[in-house]
């Protein structure tokens, strides 16, 4: 259901991401619980991390979108150099630029599971300084250390 391996599983009922019941080494999941993490429902800190920096991008592409969005269009065709196989998520973020800076906001902070997926292969690395990503890196911790993420 999740696309991925045994062991990734295994890691994210460790971590507490998924719950699991039983003892032993033969674990039982939650199926809303597994569909609602397939879904984005319940991010992981790895997916919480990355829409907190997704956010503070948006708001550079508020602030600067004629140069935001060329630095990522820089950052795709770096790329597209390095993977020469057509690659669809570089496609998908091209498609997304090409309607503007509007559409990349919305793209980058939205809670659908397109959006996570774009947000794992995200082009506007440089877009914020190194200050800048360290500031709001420091500021998540922060944060997500007092958040309880309620179970699906």
């Amino acid at each position: 259901m999740l696309g991925t391996s045994r062991q990734h599983v295994v890691d994210l009922v460790q971590r507490g991401t998924l719950r699991s019941h039983g003892t032993g080494v033969h674990r039982r999941l939650d199926v809303r619980e597994v569909e609602a993490l397939r879904m984005g429902g319940n991010p992981t800190r790895d997916g919480r991390q990355s829409m907190w920096l997704h956010t503070a991008v948006a708001g550079r592409v508020v602030k600067d979108p004629d140069g935001s969005l060329a630095r990522a269009r820089t950052n795709i065709a770096k790329m597209r150099a390095v993977h020469r196989a057509p690659v669809p998520w570089l496609d998908a973020w091209e498609r997304l630029i090409d309607r503007g800076a509007q559409a990349v906001v919305k793209g980058l902070v939205a809670d659908t599971p397109e959006s996570v997926d774009l947000r794992q292969n995200s082009p506007f690395a440089g877009v914020l300084s190194d200050v800048e990503r360290r500031k709001v890196l420091a500021a998540f911790r922060a944060v997500d250390g007092r958040v309880q993420v309620p179970p699906a």
